[in-house]
């Protein structure tokens, strides 16, 4: 296997999971480097400068959530919340605190893969720009030319309203990244998220999937996790 050299600080104080994820890493051609505390995740960071970050958030000596915070002030590296706490509120906190992803736990080995695959992608496509030559995005049979305002799936345009346009752009800016209801709504209206925006939002939502041709339960463009938000599938 040809080793792709990406570093990745896995942080985890259960032995059995960090064992299991780091294997799986190893598997797949990636470098780790494994911490059980945010104290020594925090010193790895700083001495590895690793491409990703897969994060629990109950760790013996901090919240997780400090380690995001850490990172973020001065650095967009990729972030992979993997918790066992499933409330929608840890979710949305973590997200809109700077993490890229959430998953929960018990999880799927080839979902997290495709999500560490995803993440590394999108961070390289933002550091050099090439997810957008000549202002244009593609993803499926998706094409959108930003500087047209214009959305086209398999070479048909999609009538979207103004509003309904800057959520796809903005989803598509975020390709891969669970973007929660609050982050939309402040970034499309400028609002905080209160009840009408997120009935606002929701019902925009439905008539771009509907447009898109996602018929109810499928996610073939735009994934929604109730009462958190929504991600633009890769």
């Amino acid at each position: 296997m040809i080793q792709n050299k990406y570093k990745i600080l896995l942080v985890e104080d259960e032995v059995n999971i960090l064992n299991l994820v780091a294997t799986m890493l190893d598997t797949a051609g990636y470098q780790t480097i494994s911490a059980k505390s945010c104290a020594s995740a925090q010193t790895l960071y700083s001495s590895y400068l690793p491409d990703l970050i897969i994060l629990d958030l109950g760790l013996p000596d901090m919240d997780g959530m400090k380690l995001i915070e850490f990172v973020r002030k001065d650095s967009l590296t990729p972030i992979i919340v993997l918790s066992a706490r499933t409330n929608e509120a840890d979710k949305i906190s973590a997200l809109d605190g700077g993490a890229n992803d959430y998953i929960t736990k018990p999880f799927n080995s080839g979902e997290l893969l495709a999500r560490v695959r995803v993440a590394l992608r999108n961070n390289r496509f933002s550091a050099d720009e090439g997810r957008y030559p000549g202002r244009k995005f593609a993803i499926k049979d998706m094409q959108i030319d930003y500087d047209a305002r214009q959305v086209f799936i398999k070479g048909e345009e999609i009538k979207l309203t103004q509003t309904e346009y800057n959520i796809v752009a903005l989803l598509s800016e975020n390709c891969g990244k669970m973007m929660t209801y609050s982050s939309i709504i402040k970034a499309i209206w400028g609002g905080c998220a209160q009840e009408s925006s997120i009935k606002k939002l929701q019902v925009n939502m439905a008539n771009i999937r509907r447009k898109f041709g996602d018929k109810p339960g499928e996610t073939n463009y735009i994934a929604n996790e109730l009462g958190v938000g929504y991600r633009l599938n890769e």
